[in-house]
């Protein structure tokens, strides 16, 4: 009989009342599950010879922990979990221009923490496919698990189009799906459209860069791996990386 009251009590007491702190954290909670999934699904690919490759898993995954993470806090912060999305809600004026500084920081801090933890994750994995030692380029590379790196090919200037034509789709198909005057999306299928638009931009335009589509999914996991071993070459752009 005592225990509803002491739920209540504590649910009150640990309540968090500051709409601006439940906005960070519920952003930051929604940009660790996006991260954490898809660096997960990359993990895999890379370190198991058994998904050794498997492009469709791990776009798949990454289509998915999109739909995750909107599902976790859409109806706190918007579940942004990506700076452009935020820079485009800015400009439509639909977010004030002051919360956006913060929203970055609390993404690119949910990145990190998310890469932290499929490092933890994966420890024995990434060591034992690694032979002990972290790279970013080369067979045995691990630094991708993390953070995009261009394909050997791939120019300085194709890479910057690859990424501005990719998430300006991004942008657009999300707008499109959002804009109620539209062809309506049935209200709480949402994320599951905009899963199904990451889904097709990765499998078209993720040959060259990996698709990252977001500064933050890729500033966050490639900090960490700065500090976590891999050193200062995961902020080159690296060629012959095969």
């Amino acid at each position: 009989m005592g225990n509803p009251s002491f739920l209540t009590r504590a649910q009150s007491l640990l309540r968090i009342r500051n709409q601006l702190l439940r906005e960070c954290l519920a952003e930051l909670l929604a940009t660790f599950m996006l991260i954490v999934s898809r660096a997960g699904s990359s993990a895999q690919k890379i370190t198991s010879s058994e998904m050794k490759g498997n492009l469709l898993t791990s776009y798949l995954g990454g289509a998915l922990a999109v739909m995750v993470g909107i599902y976790t806090a859409g109806g706190i912060s918007g579940a942004h979990m990506n700076p452009a999305f935020s820079f485009a809600m800015c400009l439509i004026a639909r977010f004030p221009w002051w919360k956006f500084p913060i929203f970055v920081v609390v993404q690119t801090l949910g990145s990190f923490i998310s890469a932290g933890a499929v490092y933890i994750l994966y420890y024995d994995a990434i060591w034992h496919y690694s032979n002990g030692t972290l790279t970013v380029s080369g067979p045995r590379e691990t630094a991708s698990i993390f953070a995009t790196y261009p394909a050997d090919y791939v120019s300085i200037t194709n890479g910057f189009l690859d990424q501005v034509i990719g998430t300006g789709v991004l942008m657009v198909g999300v707008m499109g799906i959002m804009d109620t005057r539209n062809k309506a999306v049935p209200k709480g299928l949402e994320p599951v459209v905009v899963a199904l638009l990451v889904l097709s931009i990765e499998s078209s335009m993720g040959a060259n860069c990996g698709c990252p589509l977001n500064p933050a999914r890729d500033l966050g996991p490639r900090l960490f791996t700065y500090v976590a071993g891999w050193g200062a070459e995961v902020f080159r752009w690296v060629e012959g990386r095969g």
